[in-house]
Formats: C-alpha cells, sequence, structure tokens
C-alpha cells in the first residue's frame, strides 16, 4: 500500500516537472518563433523600442514625462506608474504649469501629451502632433530644415494596428535613431 502511494507521488511529480517545463520551452519557442522582436526585448544599440528612454538637450525628440519626475521624460530609472492625480489636484496643476513653462523656454507650443504624464510613465512613443511640436527646437538646435524633419517625422510613423485599433504613433527611441544619422 504505502509502495503504490510512494510510486502514484513520484509519477504524478514527473508529470507536473515535465508539464511546467515543457510548457515554459514550448511557449519560449513560439514567442521567439511568432513574435522574435518583442520576445527579446526590442532591443536596439540606444535602447529598448518597447521602453521609454530618457532624452535630455533640445537636440532631441522628446517624449511623455514621468510620473515620479514629471519635469523630465522617463526620469527615474527602475519606477513606474501613474500619480493618480485627479484634475483638481494642486501638485498637479504647478506641475503641469512647469512643463508649459519648460517646453516654451525651448521653442516648443507643447501639445497635451507633452504635459501630462502617461498611465505607466515608460511610454515609448508619442503622437506624429508631439513630435511635429518639437520641430522649432530641433531646428534651431541641429541646423536642419523643418521639411527634412516632417520627411523625418513621416517615415517613422506607425499606422494603428490592423489600421483600425489606436492611434498613429512614433516610438521616440527609433525616431531619434533616425535624426542622428541625418545629414
Amino acid at each position: 500500500m504505502l509502495l503504490t502511494q510512494l510510486r502514484r507521488a513520484v509519477v504524478l511529480a514527473v508529470i507536473a516537472f515535465v508539464f511546467v517545463f515543457v510548457y515554459a520551452l514550448v511557449g519560449t519557442g513560439l514567442s521567439q518563433l511568432l513574435f522574435k522582436d518583442q520576445a527579446s526585448g526590442s532591443i536596439t544599440a540606444n535602447g529598448s523600442t518597447m521602453i521609454g528612454q530618457s532624452w535630455s538637450g533640445t537636440k532631441w525628440f522628446h517624449g511623455r514625462p514621468d510620473s515620479d519626475d514629471p519635469l523630465s521624460a522617463n526620469g527615474t530609472a527602475g519606477e513606474s506608474g501613474a500619480t493618480n492625480l485627479g484634475p483638481r489636484s494642486k501638485t498637479l496643476v504647478v506641475d503641469t504649469r512647469k512643463l508649459i513653462e519648460a517646453w516654451h523656454k525651448v521653442g516648443v507650443n507643447p501639445t497635451s501629451d507633452l504635459v501630462t504624464t502617461s498611465g505607466s510613465g515608460l511610454d515609448p512613443d508619442i503622437t506624429p502632433a508631439d513630435a511635429i511640436a518639437q520641430i522649432p527646437m530641433i531646428v534651431r538646435s541641429r541646423g536642419v530644415t523643418s521639411a527634412q524633419l516632417q520627411s523625418l517625422i513621416a517615415r517613422e510613423t506607425h499606422s494603428a494596428q490592423f489600421g483600425f485599433l489606436g492611434s498613429p504613433y512614433i516610438v521616440v527611441l527609433q525616431l531619434n535613431e533616425a535624426l542622428a544619422s541625418l545629414r
């Protein structure tokens, strides 16, 4: 009787062990096969296209502000999440006014996305309108033409998924990598 119970327990443990590892290996294999870029973290030479990067200065396009440091895009490494500040929050009003003032100092008339934080604080992308709003700043600091930047923005714009889910977007990392290669 004891030997039968022990045998059943060992067989069940082996089956569970095999199932867990087979499941993990099949899941990993399928994700690498079907979604290689995402499964590997979408890493480029300058970072990941799936996580917002911090860009300093006026020579680069910037993403949305980060909730833990609203005056810098994706400010503190290792933190994410919304601030949960409501529309009547004095902190939110002060931070938004500071952001608007900072954008105006560099010659940008910001869109609402450029002065409000996202839900995660790690958004890797912006709207084409956000990028277009930053053109005057980049023209002044890089000496490129507005037409070159508009062409670059159009080239880097991704359409909505399946043509109707979401809205057009631009991955800031890819846009800045393309900007770096502009002559």
